[in-house]
């Protein structure tokens, strides 16, 4: 799994100029699912997203967790986060992605992951749909990470 965290003030998801999601302070998080992702997967990047530490402290430092500051998350599907690195191409390579129904299944587990086993508020975008995201970025800070 790939996956891209952002840090916002607020962040809202469209369908067809339809509201879908919203959230406010939170993270805006991106998820890639690969072929070779087990629910394994799943529940690193849940323990990662719920406990990196991307807010501020009074001091300044990032030392706040989601759940420390109440925030709410948004899942966002995005297969183009599994371009094949270093394909050399003009044209991006998404062989790694997984298949729709085992995407849907693990997209759809880190949303449980998440509210189950760390009491998170998490919203989702549409998978497979072409949304619009607006988001208010906060930092800007932004993690890539993958598992």
């Amino acid at each position: 799994m790939r996956i891209v965290i952002q840090r916002v003030k607020s962040a809202r998801l469209k369908v067809d100029n339809k509201l879908v999601s919203e959230i406010g302070k939170g993270y805006n998080v991106f998820v890639g699912v690969t072929r070779d992702d087990t629910i394994d997967n799943v529940k690193k990047i849940a323990r990662r997203i719920a406990t990196v530490r991307l807010f501020k402290d009074e001091d300044g430092k990032l030392n706040y967790n989601i759940a420390q500051v109440g925030g709410e998350i948004l899942l966002v599907s995005n297969f183009t986060l599994c371009d094949k690195k270093g394909s050399g191409g003009a044209r991006p390579d998404f062989t790694l992605s997984a298949p729709k129904d085992k995407a849907i299944e693990l997209y759809q587990a880190l949303q449980t992951e998440l509210i189950n086993e760390y009491g998170l508020t998490v919203k989702m975008g549409r998978f497979a749909e072409t949304m619009q995201i607006y988001t208010q970025l906060d930092g800007p800070i932004n993690l890539v990470q993958e598992y």
